[in-house]
Order: C-alpha cells, then sequence, then structure tokens
C-alpha cells in the first residue's frame, strides 16, 4: 500500500524494506537486489548520479525537480547504508551528536 491509499510512510520503514529486499536478494524482482547484484560500486556510481542530478535541480529552482532529485538521493544513500551495515540509529546518533554540541565545530 502505498501513502495515496492511507498507509503512513516514514524513512525507518522505507529502509526495514531495502534490508529486506538485501536479505532476500532476489533480483528477478528488486531493483534493490539488482543494485546489490552488480557489486560495490553499483549504488556508489548511483549515488554520485543522483548527486548531480540534485544539484542540478537545485540550480533550476523547480520544486518538484528538487523534491524527485532529492528523494532518488535519499533512497540510495538508504541503500548504500544497508549495505555497509549502518542504521538509522547510526545516522541519527551523529546527527545529535552534533546537534548536542552546536557552536562547538559542528555542522549545525
Amino acid at each position: 500500500m502505498n501513502a495515496e491509499q492511507g498507509s503512513r510512510f516514514d524513512l525507518a520503514s522505507l529502509f526495514e524494506r531495502i534490508q529486506e529486499r538485501l536479505r532476500k536478494n532476489n533480483p528477478e524482482i528488486s531493483y534493490v537486489a539488482r543494485l546489490n547484484q552488480a557489486g560495490d560500486d553499483a549504488v556508489l556510481r548511483k549515488i554520485g548520479e543522483e548527486s548531480i542530478e540534485l544539484l542540478l535541480a537545485a540550480k533550476s529552482g523547480e520544486r518538484s525537480a528538487m523534491i524527485h532529485e532529492l528523494a532518488d538521493l535519499q533512497f540510495h544513500l538508504l541503500v548504500w547504508m544497508a549495505q555497509a551495515g549502518l542504521t538509522l540509529a547510526d545516522l541519527e546518533g551523529e546527527l545529535a551528536r552534533r546537534a548536542n554540541s552546536a557552536g562547538k565545530n559542528s555542522h549545525s
């Protein structure tokens, strides 16, 4: 069920779905599994490609293009995180650490 059909959507549920598709590793039916099977560099190339596309969309100022490219980049970052054995909690922990040290050489 997608967001338009009334189901709740969040990054955690998407990340869980990505992890599941990596575990099942069925490239015949899963884009995530195909990326995984293509080797370590496949998702990294997609991250590079989507980063450039996001930058171009940002320069254009077209909101729908920015959202579309941001979603593409975020998806591929989540795939890479799952492949690397990282979790959303790892990311949230680092962001929280930075927020808690605001003004002390952090990115917030």
